[in-house]
């Protein structure tokens, strides 16, 4: 690689799969080169990149299942040979959850993994993967420089009063409170409603963030003030295999009555509800979309349901309603979602076009009509974006 051009290399290690992306550094600011997966570490692995239109540039599949230092690996192998011109600066990871120590990126270090360490038992299906991913590089990799960006830093903005769980204060203390996610995603949103709708930048917006996780951000003044997920990515809404807010006496009653052991109970709520739950089908949406059975219609009616509840949440949260924006996979590229979720909405002046809900822009527009008295946007969300923002501008500044 040239040591003259720059790069970041920005990872999101899952239970079972590794998203990269590389970005090069123009004028102080990361522009994506290629990004892409190794998904299915559990049992066939594939390995996927992309260019930043989208084109397929390598594609590769293992019979074996891989570890994730051999997938880390095979992603720095990978960009190694492919990106020859630039050097590669930092590597900027994707971490759930930073606590009230972290409310923004950081350089790592070893106190920060000890603040992470003890975070990962709240996150068990996101945070230890996130951990061990940096762990590997700076164990190959000792002289590259690593940042932590984290999905609860951009919620940090909340008042104490939406953080609180009505628990003695003593447990708040001991990490029980809202600490809310998707903050990268949400934190991109807020970047783009200035040149969008100046409107929404300064007003009340909630922002719909569906995809497999799904949840709901209420900003004021493009700030978090509001968040339907809470001590954990499981509360708020119904998702692809998790169950949403849930009466906290259902797990004791399953342990008491049901004899049923933690690791099973938590195994039902994380992996078998939501959407795979309800319609014994399936967990995406695009499969009960276009079903005609019984159980999906069921399950897509309850995601409405439950979306339309949470955003009536939100909506007393931050006490008014100037914006909706529908972002991540189901937002963006499902307008019978949409179009059902501002349906259930229209009581608060929600009004949507459905040539505009239709079209097939994949760019951020606008769908609502005229008349609404709430804008309804579609934006595409780029939370990577936001992690190389966030690790070029600590690299570039030294922390």
């Amino acid at each position: 690689m040239n040591q003259n051009l720059p790069a970041l290399l920005c990872l999101n290690a899952g239970s079972s799969s590794v998203k990269f992306s590389l970005y090069k550094a123009v004028n102080g600011s990361p522009e994506l080169l290629f990004g892409g997966q190794i998904e299915g570490l559990l049992t066939q692995p594939h390995f996927k990149a992309i260019d930043a239109d989208g084109n397929t540039l390598n594609e590769r599949q293992w019979e074996q299942p891989q570890r994730r230092a051999e997938a880390v690996e095979i992603i720095l192998d990978y960009v190694k040979t492919e990106a020859k011109d630039y050097q590669l600066a930092a590597v900027g990871h994707r971490v759930v959850l930073g606590g009230t120590e972290y409310p923004h990126s950081v350089l790592v270090d070893d106190a920060v993994l000890e603040v992470l360490d003890h975070y990962a038992p709240i996150v068990p299906s996101h945070q230890p993967a996130e951990i061990e991913a940096i762990r590997l590089l700076r164990s190959s990799h000792p002289d590259l420089k690593q940042v932590a960006c984290f999905d609860s830093a951009f919620h940090r903005t909340k008042s104490e009063i939406a953080d609180l769980y009505a628990l003695p204060l003593s447990y708040r203390d001991k990490g029980i409170r809202r600490w809310g996610f998707h903050g990268l995603s949400y934190d991109y949103i807020s970047t783009q409603l200035p040149q969008l709708s100046p409107r929404l930048a300064i007003g009340k917006t909630v922002v719909m963030h569906l995809g497999s996780g799904a949840s709901l951000c209420g900003l004021v003044n493009s700030q978090s003030a509001y968040t339907s997920m809470g001590f954990s990515p499981l509360d708020g809404l119904m998702m692809g295999t998790r169950c949403g807010s849930l009466d906290p006496m259902i797990p004791l009653y399953l342990m008491d009555q049901y004899k049923m052991a933690p690791a099973a109970i938590e195994k039902l709520l994380i992996k078998e509800s939501g959407l795979l739950g309800v319609s014994g089908i399936s967990n995406d949406m695009r499969d009960l979309e276009s079903s005609v059975d019984s159980g999906a219609q069921l399950a897509v009616e309850l995601f409405i349901y439950m979306l339309a509840q949470q955003t009536g949440t939100a909506m007393a949260s931050i006490q008014g309603l100037d914006g909706i924006v529908f972002t991540a996979g189901i937002g963006e590229r499902s307008p019978m979602i949409r179009a059902k979720a501002c349906a259930a909405l229209a009581w608060a002046g929600v009004e949507i076009d459905p040539a505009l809900n239709g079209s097939k822009i994949h760019e951020a527009h606008r769908i609502s009509t005229e008349q609404s008295r709430v804008e309804v946007w579609v934006i595409p969300t780029d939370e990577e974006a936001v992690i190389a923002r966030d690790t070029w501008k600590l690299c570039a500044t030294g922390g």
